[in-house]
């Protein structure tokens, strides 16, 4: 089975797993304008994954993939179309038998491969002993990456983390990742307990990048932290030497900001792309997702000119897809409307 990451060229960017950001939706209308070279789901949870386990089955003509319309809640975040191709699934969770009872099953529906969250920083999720509470914690951790190893089968296991629970340990921390073979570690450039309230410590990958040259390993380093553009991505992998970047908010200020011409988007082409998010929102989740979601969307392609708070403001006002619709129609060309429904 194919490792797509040892095929991917450096520099390579990535757009950051976001909850009830980057969901299938938001994703395809990334890669209708600028697509990244590699996408992930949101993150998902071992147990939902596992105990929906027989919804989770590969729809047919798609080539892999889960449908959108009537899954489960605890599914949605694995939804995905061919057009986010490479795409990566991400987990968490603290047992290593469910780490593979998961893992065997996101085989089943095609991913390109699988990314272990070892960094969300959210109380609630480290309270359960999840993610960046699993820092420096060796032993555990290879469990976990061992039996989601071996119940994936053959496609690429990477792992996403910080470089620390309360203070650095980069060194030690990453020189122990280094051990598990992983096809990539994406490293989010603080501690958890910083989350995003202070400048990200580049110099803390730096020495990542450092321990990866003395064990001479082959696993890639993609960086993350405070990376707003493509330029400044592309001069993050030369002074830093990781093989690639991720982006997060960046992309809530350019849409278009892994567009290697430098592309930023006209207010114009910001409210066409909103209509086609929330065409693409209604088909593909109907009802079974909060409006609310939908329409904290409206910062990322309703701002950077004159009105755009007032613009912003009339749409938070929506109570249904139709009268969001409305709101923004009277903002769109005839061509545009027409596009709403």
């Amino acid at each position: 089975m194919a490792n797509f990451w040892k095929e991917i060229k450096s520099p390579f960017f990535v757009l950051a797993p976001m909850e009830d950001v980057t969901d299938t939706v938001f994703r395809q209308i990334i890669a209708s304008i600028a697509k990244p070279d590699v996408f992930f789901t949101e993150f998902a949870n071992v147990d939902a994954i596992i105990n929906c386990s027989t919804t989770l089955l590969p729809p047919p003509n798609l080539g892999g993939g889960i449908k959108g319309g009537g899954i489960h809640p605890g599914l949605q975040r694995l939804v995905y179309s061919q057009l986010e191709r490479p795409i990566v699934a991400q987990i968490w969770g603290t047992e290593p038998t469910k780490f593979y009872q998961a893992a065997k099953l996101i085989k089943r529906v095609s991913f390109d491969g699988i990314d272990i969250n070892l960094g969300c920083p959210q109380r609630k999720i480290i309270k359960t002993g999840s993610c960046a509470a699993l820092i420096g914690q060796n032993k555990l951790v290879g469990e976990i990456i061992a039996a989601t190893v071996e119940g994936v089968g053959g496609l690429p296991v990477s792992v996403k983390t910080r470089i620390g629970i309360e203070a650095p340990i980069t060194e030690d921390w990453v020189g122990f990742l280094l051990t598990q073979n992983l096809a990539a570690i994406t490293i989010h450039a603080r501690t958890a307990a910083e989350k995003s309230e202070v400048p990200a410590h580049w110099d803390e990958i730096a020495k990542a990048v450092r321990v990866k040259r003395m064990a001479n390993s082959k696993s890639l380093i993609v960086g993350n932290g405070d990376v707003s553009d493509l330029r400044q991505a592309t001069s993050y992998c030369r002074d830093y030497g990781v093989d690639g970047v991720m982006i997060g908010r960046g992309i809530f200020t350019n849409p278009a900001v892994f567009d290697k011409s430098g592309r930023i988007l006209t207010p114009d082409e910001k409210l066409q792309l909103f209509a086609r998010h929330i065409k693409l929102y209604r088909r593909t989740w109907g009802q079974q997702k909060n409006l609310h979601i939908l329409k904290k969307f409206a910062k990322t392609y309703i701002s950077g000119w004159s009105g755009a708070a007032v613009m912003r403001e009339r749409l938070s006002r929506a109570r249904s897809y139709d009268q969001l619709v409305t709101s923004l129609s009277g903002y769109l060309g005839v061509d545009e409307k027409l596009a709403l429904f």
